[in-house]
């Protein structure tokens, strides 16, 4: 049977049974939507056990084994290619989202420009929120940041934490990028760099729906200094990893660049509202924002140089033939 233009398959990549209890959460939210999507399917990352307990014990969905290399990639790719539906839907197995979540996304497709859509995430913290996170660096814990739209609007790119995309444009760019993404100490942006491939496609649209909110799961070992430090230091490389990526002289880092010229002048707010007695915090999140300023740059020095010196080997090697 043909599909409906909003007719929607939600994927939820999983791959751990430490995070059970978060999934049978998120799976709920699915399941609950108000926009009843027409199915929900759950993608186990090479875990035969995670798989045969998924079947067992959460009725109501579909159970797929990750069809390519391990990582969260070829798990969302398997269960989207899965997919009939005209739109699929992406959630994390560590989110929880409101029942009008899939409604308030699904919305802007009326569109045909548009090619996704991405929603407002907001970090759940396992414990209070460390006094010195910028609200300009939430996107380290999985969160929207201090400077995004306000109500929907266009964007350049989403998270895949809440994202929706046109089936057929995701078909035709080949999926997420299987092995460039987020496994082990790894940390590429791959939801970005498919955001700028299905843009690129056919000149489509992805937009931004602020109002369509889910609450990211932040553990406490992630809600440290040094882990925010190696995470700005991960995106740093990845970002410059992804530029690589772009053979089609787009300026595939035009928005980190706007983003990080706004950095300086949040510093200096923070600094000033410290110094006018609103609080000694505003003097720590001035910090944090150098600090990860800082540790970007260097990943993204660090990748860089690691990128002239591999293309130089792969010159010299092929001139040696």
């Amino acid at each position: 049977m043909d599909s409906t233009p909003l007719d929607t398959t939600i994927v939820i990549p999983t791959h751990t049974e430490d995070r059970w209890s978060s999934l049978v959460r998120t799976v709920a939210c699915a399941l609950s939507q108000q926009a009843e999507p027409a199915e929900v399917v759950v993608v186990t990352d090479h875990n035969r056990g995670l798989f045969e307990r998924i079947q067992r014990e959460l009725p109501g969905v579909t159970v797929l084994e990750n069809a390519y290399a391990k990582g969260v990639s070829g798990n969302r790719n398997t269960g989207a290619f899965h997919a009939k539906t005209a739109l699929v839907a992406f959630m994390d197995d560590d989110i929880t989202a409101g029942p009008e979540w899939l409604g308030r996304l699904v919305e802007p497709f009326a569109d045909p420009r548009v090619v996704g859509t991405g929603g407002g995430i907001l970090p759940d913290w396992e414990g209070p929120a460390p006094r010195w996170m910028p609200e300009e660096f939430l996107w380290a814990v999985g969160g929207s940041y201090a400077g995004m739209p306000t109500e929907t609007s266009p964007i350049r790119n989403v998270w895949s934490a809440s994202m929706i995309v046109r089936r057929e444009v995701f078909d035709a760019v080949g999926g997420f990028r299987v092995g460039f993404g987020k496994l082990g100490d790894r940390n590429r942006p791959e939801d970005t760099e498919l955001c700028l491939r299905m843009s690129a496609h056919d000149g489509g649209q992805w937009m931004y729906v602020p109002s369509a909110t889910i609450r990211h799961e932040v553990p406490a070992n992630r809600s440290t200094f040094p882990w925010f430090v190696k995470r700005c230091y991960a995106e740093g490389r990845g970002k410059v990893q992804m530029a690589g990526l772009d053979d089609g002289g787009s300026d595939t880092l035009g928005a980190e660049r706007s983003y990080l010229w706004s950095l300086p002048k949040a510093a200096l707010r923070n600094l000033g509202a410290g110094l006018t007695g609103k609080g000694a915090d505003n003097f720590l999140r001035a910090g944090g924002i150098v600090a990860g300023v800082a540790a970007a740059g260097w990943g993204g020095v660090v990748e860089t140089v690691a990128a002239k010196r591999a293309t130089k080997t792969q010159k010299t090697l092929e001139t040696a033939r």
